[in-house]
């Protein structure tokens, strides 16, 4: 009897909660917007400073964090759309 009414509450669980898998939340959603538009403003930053960086260390460490920026941000925005 215990065994019948755990399978009733767990099936009544996964199907209730089927419905959430297939669609994406709205903050989901917004989480993607936001990470492509950081990923267009870093890799804008990153052609621009290179058109304008001087020829230092610290420049070349500022140019060094916007890339990782941009790969962060765009693989991950990359990754969001191929699911």
């Amino acid at each position: 009897m215990k065994k019948i009414v755990f399978l009733a509450l767990v099936s009544t669980f996964l199907m209730a909660d089927m419905g959430g898998w297939s669609q994406e939340t709205e903050e989901e959603k917004a989480q993607k917007v936001e990470q492509e538009r950081l990923c267009k403003v870093y890799t804008g930053k990153v052609e621009d400073y290179k058109k304008t960086m001087r020829d230092d260390e610290l420049a070349q460490a500022t140019l060094n964090n916007y890339v990782r920026l941009q790969t962060k941000y765009c693989a991950t925005s990359e990754n969001n759309t191929t699911n």
